[in-house]
């Protein structure tokens, strides 16, 4: 099975998915988010950070809990050079 890349000119963003996903179910911080996935904080702590990758146990959790397609986060945790200028 081949491993998937990064488009050219894209990088990991996890934070943008993770703030989408806070966004959409209306939640305070980070530690409801938590609560939300059913995962301790720090993990979403080390999402954050960029010392923990999205693994596919937590994206499926994201995905039952905000009705965000697999694809619509996967899409959100990628962000283009472009992007990041206009930021």
């Amino acid at each position: 099975m081949p491993i998937r890349r990064l488009p050219e000119g894209a990088d990991y963003d996890p934070n943008r998915v993770l703030d989408a996903i806070i966004a959409k179910l209306q939640l305070k911080n980070d530690a409801a988010l938590s609560r939300a996935l059913e995962v301790a904080p720090p993990v979403i702590s080390k999402i954050r950070h960029n010392t923990l990758p999205i693994g596919a146990t937590i994206l499926l959790r994201m995905h039952e809990i905000s009705d965000f397609s697999i694809r619509e986060l996967r899409a959100l945790m990628v962000s283009t050079r472009a992007e990041a200028a206009v930021a």
